[in-house]
C-alpha cells in the first residue's frame, strides 16, 4: 500500500491511496494507514503512465549492441568506414550496423560496402527499417547468390547487389542463432521515461519472439503492459501479451495490388481484428483508402506513420472512423533531409497532427523507435515545435498544445486516440510523479521531467 500525498491531479491539490495494483481513494487530507508508505509529492503532477502505441522491442534491445552507423553519429563515408571498423564483431564473427542514411556515403550496395569494410561480414540497416545491405563477404555466408526471397535486389543480370528490403525474417534464418536479445535494459529506459504500456509493432511476429516477450513481461525485465501488433491471425499471444490490431505493411519499395491488400483486411476483420496500415508514402496512403471503401471498416482499424496525409483526405479518415498513430519525433529527428527530399508543396502534409485533431481523427503519439526517438518528451516537444535540427520549421499550423501532446500519451493502450485515462478510484496504478506542477514540467521540455514512476503501485524511480 502507498499513500501519494499532495500530488497535483488534474489540477487539484489531493492525496492519492494505492492498494491491490489499484486506485482506491482520491481526495483532500487522506488519514494515513499503519503500514503504508508515504511518496510526498511537494504538489508535483501525479499522471497516468504514459503509452507508447507503435515501436520495436526487439529491434530497439539489438540496436544497443550494434554500432551507430548514420547522423548524428556518422555523417560521411570515412566516418561510416570508421564506425565499421571500431565495431567488435559478435561470437560468431558478424558485425552489425544500425542507422544508416544515404546522405552518409549514398545508395551504398555490396561493392560500395566492400569498400569501406571488406575484411569481416557487415550487415548495415537503414534507418528506415526497411532495407539491409550486405557486403560480400556477408553475401557469400547467406548464401545470397542461390537464395530465394522476393526481397532479394539484383542486378539486370541477376546477380545479388546485397541490398535486402523487407527480408527481416530471412536474414534471421540465415544468421547464426544468437538467440533474441535481453530485453531489461529497454524496459528499464521505458520506465525512465515515464512509459508503462507499450505496443510492439513488429509485423509477421514467430512463436520464438512472441514467447520471448511473454517471457520479459512474467519475469519483471519489461515491467510495462505489451501488445502486439504482430500476433498471427486466428491465434491468442501467450499471456500477458494481448493481441492489437492486426499489422500491414504497405511497403514503398513493392506495395500490393487493391484486391489483395482488400482481401488481406477483410480475412483480418473476419478473425476479429482490427488493421494496422504502415503508410509512408502519399501512394499507400490511398492505396489503403481505396482497400478500406472496397473491404469496409471497423471499429479499432488505424493508419500507422501516416507520415504524408493529403489535406483533402482528411475527410475520409474520419468518415471511416480510422484512427492515427504518428511520429512527429522525425520531423526533429530527420526534417532537414525530408526538407531535402521532399517537394516543397507536400511539407505541409508531413505526420500531421492538428488538423487530424481537427477533422475529428483520435490520433495518437509515439516513437516507432529504434528508429524515431524513444523519449516521449522529445517527441511532445517536436509536436509543439515542429522544429528541425537546422532550426526550420515544419507545418507550424500542425503544431499542438503541449498539453494536447501529452494527451496523445495517455489514452488507453487499446484505444490510441481514445479519451485521456483520469487517476480515478478502481483505475490501475500504473502512474507517473512529475518533479514539478504538470504547467512547469511542460514549459521546460524536452528535458525528462520524471520523478518517479509506479507500475501497479509498485514505485520505480526514474533515472
Amino acid at each position: 500500500m502507498i499513500l501519494i500525498r499532495d500530488a497535483e491531479v488534474e489540477d487539484r491539490r489531493v492525496d492519492v491511496r494505492i492498494a491491490d495494483r489499484s486506485v482506491t481513494e482520491v481526495g483532500v487530507g487522506l488519514v494515513h494507514r499503519a503500514g503504508e508508505e508515504v511518496l510526498d509529492a511537494d504538489g508535483a503532477a501525479l499522471i497516468p503512465g504514459l503509452v507508447d502505441h507503435h515501436l520495436h522491442l526487439h529491434a530497439l534491445a539489438a540496436a544497443g549492441r550494434s554500432a551507430a552507423c548514420g547522423p548524428p553519429a556518422v555523417h560521411d563515408a570515412a566516418a561510416l568506414a570508421a564506425a565499421l571498423a571500431a565495431a567488435p564483431a559478435d561470437e560468431h564473427g558478424w558485425v552489425r550496423g544500425v542507422g544508416y542514411h544515404e546522405t552518409v556515403a549514398g545508395h551504398l550496395d555490396a561493392a560500395a560496402l566492400d569498400a569501406l569494410h571488406p575484411s569481416r561480414p557487415v550487415r548495415l540497416q537503414h534507418r528506415s527499417g526497411a532495407l539491409w545491405i550486405v557486403n560480400s563477404a556477408a553475401a557469400c555466408r547467406l548464401g545470397l547468390p542461390d537464395a530465394e526471397h522476393p526481397g532479394i535486389e539484383r542486378a539486370p543480370g541477376g546477380a545479388p547487389t546485397g541490398r535486402l528490403w523487407r527480408a527481416d525474417g530471412w536474414l534471421r534464418s540465415r544468421l547464426p542463432d544468437r538467440g533474441l536479445p535481453d530485453l531489461s535494459a529497454v524496459g528499464a529506459r521505458l520506465a525512465a521515461f515515464g512509459i508503462t504500456s507499450v505496443t510492439d509493432a513488429t509485423p509477421d511476429l514467430d512463436p520464438a519472439a512472441l514467447d520471448a516477450l511473454a517471457g520479459a513481461v512474467t519475469n519483471g525485465a519489461l515491467p510495462q503492459e505489451v501488445h502486439v501488433l504482430g500476433a498471427p491471425l486466428g491465434t491468442a499471444p501467450p499471456a500477458p501479451l494481448t493481441a492489437g490490431p492486426y499489422k500491414i505493411v504497405l511497403a514503398d519499395s513493392g506495395l500490393p495490388d487493391l484486391d489483395t491488400l482488400s482481401q488481406t483486411i477483410r480475412t483480418a476483420h473476419a478473425f476479429g481484428r482490427p488493421v494496422a496500415a504502415h503508410c509512408v508514402t502519399r501512394e499507400a496512403f490511398v492505396l489503403l483508402l481505396a482497400a478500406l471503401e472496397d473491404a469496409g471498416s471497423v471499429r479499432g482499424d488505424r493508419v500507422e506513420h501516416a507520415a504524408l496525409v493529403p489535406a483533402e483526405l482528411l475527410g475520409d479518415l474520419e468518415r471511416r472512423g480510422m484512427r492515427v498513430v504518428t511520429q512527429p519525433g522525425f520531423l526533429a529527428d530527420r526534417g532537414d533531409d525530408y526538407i531535402r527530399e521532399i517537394p516543397g508543396t507536400e511539407h505541409t502534409d508531413l505526420y500531421r497532427c492538428r488538423s487530424l485533431l481537427d477533422a475529428g481523427v483520435p490520433l495518437a503519439l509515439s516513437s516507432d523507435a529504434p528508429y524515431g526517438p524513444l523519449d516521449p518528451w522529445t517527441v511532445i516537444t517536436a509536436a509543439t515545435r515542429r522544429r528541425t535540427s537546422s532550426g526550420a520549421i515544419l507545418g507550424p499550423a500542425e503544431r499542438l498544445t503541449p498539453a494536447a501532446a501529452l494527451a496523445a500519451y495517455l489514452a488507453p493502450p487499446d484505444d490510441p486516440g481514445g479519451p485521456r485515462r483520469r487517476i480515478r478510484p478502481g483505475a490501475p496504478a500504473d502512474l507517473v510523479l512529475l518533479r514539478d506542477p504538470l504547467a512547469v514540467a511542460l514549459a521546460e521540455l524536452p528535458a525528462t521531467p520524471v520523478r518517479a514512476v509506479l507500475f501497479g503501485g509498485r514505485r520505480v524511480p526514474a533515472r
